[in-house]
């Protein structure tokens, strides 16, 4: 059960909040009585966040892949509340869609400065305004970036994409053990296919193209994975606020796959209406010899 006051008066980040995962986990935040600090290149979408909250959310605008902006946007939330106690590095899109025979320099650059670099600089920048909360505020600091499925193998993203995601795993590994000995704690989410505008925007898809786009793709999610329905943002908020929480103040360094089974096995494993190998053969055997 959600208890309302958990981080009440806490002080939190998260990156790309103007719509999808960022927004919705910004707003339960908020909803738990913190002060939120809610950043984005989008200043129309921020002003949605906000006003769609029935807590306190102070929008920043930023632009992850310019580390004086993450700089700023750490600076001010630190300055107006004297600290940081959680950051959620979400920010991001799906990056150059080339294979990686096509990819040029300037689209692999760019997936991972938006990416990998705006997830090790958030947490650069956000760490001088961390230090000593764990000893001063009750369930102490934590940092959460957002990974993916796509991290554990090829055929659910693009290559950058891809490898970029994967990058953000080892990264958290490497900042729990530096950030330790700050009583900071580092944690993944590996969100599966969530219903948001990554896909359509890397598509470029708008208005009445890009509603149907996402009813088509809640549709196959909901067949592609063992939980029937096609995953919500929401979904990946409840998993940071638990990352985020004194009920997961034993867990550093490590992700939580949230993606409804879709990584659980192959198709056959979990659906009866689609034959694994070893039941094609046992079919095979009991077919009427000619």
């Amino acid at each position: 059960m959600s208890t309302p006051s958990r981080f009440a008066g806490k002080t939190i980040v998260v990156t790309g909040a103007a719509s999808g995962i960022g927004r919705a986990t910004a707003l339960a935040f908020a909803g738990e009585g913190a002060i939120v600090y809610a950043a984005d290149i989008d200043a129309e979408g921020l002003a949605a966040t906000a006003a769609a909250s029935n807590g306190e959310i102070r929008t920043h605008l930023t632009d992850v892949t310019s580390t004086e902006d993450i700089r700023a946007l750490m600076d001010r939330a630190g300055a107006e509340t004297g600290g940081i106690d959680v950051v959620f590095n979400n920010a991001g899109a799906g990056g150059d869609r080339a294979p990686i025979d096509e990819i040029d320099p300037a689209g692999w650059d760019r997936t991972m400065d938006l990416l990998l670099r705006s997830v090790a600089f958030g947490i650069r920048y956000a760490v001088p305004h961390m230090k000593g909360r764990a000893s001063a505020r009750s369930g102490g600091a934590a940092i959460i970036n957002t990974s993916s499925v796509a991290a554990i193998g090829p055929g659910y993203s693009p290559s950058a994409y891809a490898v970029a995601k994967a990058g953000v795993l080892h990264l958290t590994k490497v900042a729990a053990a530096d950030l330790a000995r700050h009583g900071i704690r580092v944690a993944a989410v590996q969100p599966g296919f969530i219903n948001t505008n990554i896909f359509t925007r890397s598509l470029d898809l708008t208005g009445d193209t890009e509603t149907m786009a996402k009813a088509a793709i809640s549709q196959m999610s909901q067949a592609a994975q063992p939980v029937a329905r096609g995953g919500q943002a929401q979904d990946i908020a409840q998993a940071v606020l638990f990352l985020a929480s004194e009920a997961a103040a034993f867990v550093t360094g490590t992700s939580l796959i949230v993606d409804g089974g879709l990584t659980v096995g192959p198709r056959h494993s979990w659906d009866p209406d689609s034959p694994g190998l070893f039941e094609a053969l046992e079919q095979l055997a009991a077919a009427p010899k000619a």
